[in-house]
């Protein structure tokens, strides 16, 4: 494959990782401060930071697997 494509691969893996880790300090952030109401919202943030640690740690996988499959047949 071309070398360009390789590198929009990696910079989608990370902006995809990366993006996981803005959720999770976004939902940390609803646990600790007043961003959605005053004291905190334990509850919330932290169904928030959960998500974003699935979506940092799964969603790279599953792109991988994407193009792997795309790679397998010849696209």
């Amino acid at each position: 494959m071309d070398d360009d494509v390789y590198r929009k691969r990696l910079l989608l893996y990370t902006l995809v990782r990366l993006s996981g880790l803005i959720i999770f300090f976004i939902g940390m952030a609803i646990i600790y401060t007043n961003l959605v109401r005053a004291g905190g919202w334990p509850q919330l943030g932290a169904v928030v930071a959960i998500l974003g640690v699935i979506d940092a740690l799964l969603a790279p996988r599953l792109l991988k697997k994407l193009w792997d499959s795309q790679a397998a047949r010849g696209e």
